[in-house]
C-alpha cells in the first residue's frame, strides 16, 4: 500500500503521535487507566520526572482533551485527574505498545525474577 504525503492537519497517524509524543506522556497515561489519578501518586509513580514536566504533561494532556481535572474545594486543596472518553481510547494502543516491547525489544529479564513495570 503507498502512502500520499500529507501534512500534519490531515494525518491521523502524525495528529495522534503528536498528543501522545515525549517521554512521560505514556506513562501518565497508563497510569491515569490504572487509577492513580492524583498529582503526588503520579510523581510518586513516575520515578525521575519533575514536578514541573508532570503539571505540563498534564495540561497539554488536558488541552488536548485527553484527560480532564476536577479541584476539590477542601483544605489542603485536591485535584484528581481522569481520562475522558478520548483518553480511554489511547488505552488500547499502550497495550499493543506493551505486548511489542515485551516480544522484540526486551532482552532479559532483571537478574531478581522480578517483573520490571511496563
Amino acid at each position: 500500500m503507498q502512502h500520499a504525503i500529507v501534512s500534519e492537519d490531515v494525518c491521523p497517524v502524525l495528529k495522534t503521535a503528536d498528543i501522545i509524543s515525549g517521554k512521560w506522556t505514556l506513562l501518565i497515561l497508563r497510569d491515569l487507566s490504572e487509577g492513580i489519578n492524583r498529582f503526588s501518586a503520579l510523581e510518586r509513580s513516575l520515578a525521575g520526572i519533575s514536578p514541573k514536566t508532570l503539571s505540563e504533561r498534564l495540561k497539554g494532556l488536558e488541552r488536548a482533551g485527553i484527560i480532564s481535572r476536577r479541584s476539590f474545594a477542601e483544605v489542603p486543596p485536591r485535584v484528581e485527574y481522569s481520562l475522558t472518553d478520548m483518553g480511554v481510547d489511547l488505552i488500547p494502543l499502550i497495550d499493543h505498545m506493551r505486548d511489542y516491547g515485551t516480544k522484540w525489544l526486551m532482552e532479559e529479564v532483571p537478574q531478581n525474577g522480578d517483573k520490571a513495570k511496563v
